[in-house]
């Protein structure tokens, strides 16, 4: 913990009967139902002769009163994480690698002018959800705690510079599968519009990247696809990421390569991941630049035998088949491959605490 800083507990007044949260956990979906606590950490600029980080409370989940001129309302100055809980056979509850989410969630912060928050206090604050929140764990196979933090600049003015008082909260979610289509492998359509250029947010874990990909998205489920793929703004030639996950193609001779990270893509915690893993595997492991047409001839030919897509929601889900305008085409089989199948048999099984943690990535809560 922080060391200047200690969470308050407030009481529950009225938590989710056990029945209602029993039914809830037996099929969570993701993201809709929300546990019965949340926590929240205040910054503020010499507000009150109070400088920095204070306030850290374990309170009942609800509402939260803002400002109508809160500056997160007109400036978009928010960000935010993502990561799971998992039960381990013993019954413990583990993170992983929450470490590398803190950082990431600092380099967030220093892109959107906001401030930085110490990383231990980042961890505690989610561990603090976590033992409030345990029996929250879903029932399901597969089944996990998803976590959220994020902060946002809670200020009232309007004037264009960085606010001066920052709200950081962490909710939880029991979670289930990420795609509701259930198909053993997705589909992707490649979108005419751009998730981020040189010089941009892309980077950065911020809503307004997120924002932005909402009409492609439905533009991809209304054409009947699971995702939808974003090229380069430069070019429109070179795969760059998904609207919320990062690829990975795995060829015949035993390579694999994923887009290097030049800015304008998220870097992924699951794709450092699995670069780590398939490493180990073996592989020959690249971060490079791959176009779509290369990724259209290297399928056609049977060069290319997989694709998948990684992330903290959707983990490692197979790619079976690519869209645009000019046709579609599949990738091996169009389902699951066995590389795939391995790598992410591999990544779940050090996470639920049934594999050995070589990388010291999962962090065990007491």
């Amino acid at each position: 913990m922080s060391a200047s800083l200690s969470f308050t507990h407030l009481p529950h007044p009225a938590p989710t009967a056990a029945e209602v949260r029993a039914a809830v956990l037996a099929n969570p979906g993701f993201g809709s139902t929300f546990t019965d606590h949340m926590v929240s950490i205040e910054w503020s600029e010499d507000a009150n002769g109070i400088g920095g980080w204070h306030d850290a409370q374990v309170l009942p989940y609800g509402p939260i009163a803002l400002d109508p001129a809160a500056s997160v309302l007109h400036y978009a100055q928010e960000i935010f994480e993502g990561l799971k809980a998992y039960r381990h056979p013993d019954g413990s509850m583990a993170l992983f690698r929450p470490d590398a989410n803190a950082r990431r969630f600092n380099a967030s912060a220093q892109r959107l002018a906001m401030p930085e928050l110490p990383e231990d206090l980042f961890v505690e604050a989610i561990q603090q959800l976590v033992r409030a929140d345990k029996d929250w764990f879903p029932t399901v196979e597969g089944g996990s705690l998803y976590l959220r933090p994020f902060m946002i600049a809670t200020e009232a003015f309007l004037g264009v510079r960085p606010a001066k008082q920052y709200k950081f909260l962490v909710i939880a979610s029991p979670a289930g599968n990420y795609f509701k289509s259930g198909a053993p492998a997705v589909s992707i359509w490649v979108s005419d519009y751009t998730r981020a250029a040189p010089g941009g947010t892309g980077a950065a874990k911020c809503g307004g990247n997120y924002a932005a990909s909402l009409v492609p998205t439905a533009e991809a489920f209304a054409l009947g696809h699971d995702q939808v793929l974003f090229l380069d703004a430069a070019e429109h030639k070179w795969i760059e990421e998904l609207g919320g996950m990062n690829l990975f193609f795995a060829f015949e001779d035993g390579s694999l390569i994923t887009p290097a990270l030049t800015g304008t893509i998220l870097p992924g915690i699951t794709r450092d991941s699995l670069l780590t893993l398939a490493r180990e595997e073996g592989l020959t492991v690249s971060e490079e630049r791959y176009s779509l047409d290369q990724w259209r001839a290297d399928a056609a030919s049977g060069k290319l035998i997989e694709a998948f897509a990684c992330g903290t929601a959707a983990v490692v889900t197979p790619v079976g088949k690519v869209a645009d305008r000019s046709g579609e085409f599949t990738i091996g089989t169009g389902g699951p491959g066995q590389l795939t199948g391995k790598l992410k048999a591999r990544l779940t099984a050090i996470q639920r605490g049934e594999e050995p943690d070589a990388h010291g990535w999962v962090s065990v809560l007491d």
